[in-house]
């Protein structure tokens, strides 16, 4: 059997008001949140290897509150068969390092032959997570596939560039992650959600997976935020008042912004 694990997050609507909180981390309270769309594209992949192998098994993986699990049911009810939920209050404030550590932990726990990640998240955007789980799990990384497919222990994968296009491929284990070009995500049918709700979620804490609370969360961070300034409102615009002139005063104002 091939054990695949598809990393998820849990991510404020990008439509809501999203700001930081008190200490400086984002608020996540005050928005409401969802399953990364970038996430899906994994989702969607790893089910397609798994229809394409047979013989296999998706297990999606999220760290996260208790709101996190939302974006497992979506994962799950567009059919991955199980879901680990890392939930600790200390886990509050762990930046990208932090985050990669509790999930290679979490992967080594739960048995991989592959992992499948987004391309990035969609509040983050840092699009490392995978590179780094490659290095703490010692495993060869093939990132930002457009294609990706699993065959005879050999994941093989088509990566574009601006200048070519790569074709790659590894040993299992591994470490993949897709681009929002490697196919549109499934949507959950009536069944799926319904199927979801008796699927096993398991909850694990640090101590589940032997790390320290000064290994995550805030304390342990190797990034932080020192300041933030909410947006500034968004002001009227120049009317330029075309009396004969119009080209002329347009002109100057493009070359007095710098655009020209």
């Amino acid at each position: 059997m091939v054990n695949i694990v598809v990393c998820v997050k849990y991510v404020p609507d990008a439509t809501g008001d999203r700001h930081f909180a008190d200490d400086l981390t984002v608020d996540r309270d005050d928005v409401d949140g969802l399953l990364s769309e970038l996430d899906e594209y994994a989702v969607e992949q790893a089910l397609q290897i798994a229809d394409a192998v047979g013989d296999a098994e998706v297990t999606v993986l999220t760290v996260g509150p208790e709101d996190a699990k939302d974006a497992l049911r979506k994962a799950l009810s567009m059919g991955a068969d199980k879901a680990i939920h890392v939930e600790d209050d200390d886990l509050h404030g762990t930046d990208i390092v932090g985050t990669s550590l509790v999930l290679a932990k979490a992967i080594d726990k739960a048995g991989f032959d592959l992992v499948v990640s987004g391309m990035a998240s969609t509040d983050g955007t840092a699009g490392v997570v995978p590179a780094l789980l490659a290095e703490r799990l010692g495993v060869p990384q093939l990132t930002l596939l457009s294609e990706v497919s699993v065959e005879d222990g050999v994941v093989k994968g088509c990566r574009d560039t601006d200048a070519a296009t790569e074709q790659v491929e590894a040993s299992l284990p591994a470490v993949v992650s897709v681009t929002d070009r490697s196919g549109e995500a499934r949507y959950p049918s009536f069944k799926g959600i319904m199927a979801a709700k008796k699927k096993p979620v398991e909850s694990w804490d640090l101590s589940d997976l032997d790390l320290k609370a000064d290994e995550v969360g805030i304390e342990g961070a190797y990034t932080a935020v020192d300041s933030a300034t909410e947006r500034p409102a968004r002001s009227a615009g120049t009317i330029v008042k075309d009396e004969g002139e119009g080209g002329k005063q347009l002109a100057e104002y493009l070359a007095s912004q710098k655009f020209v």
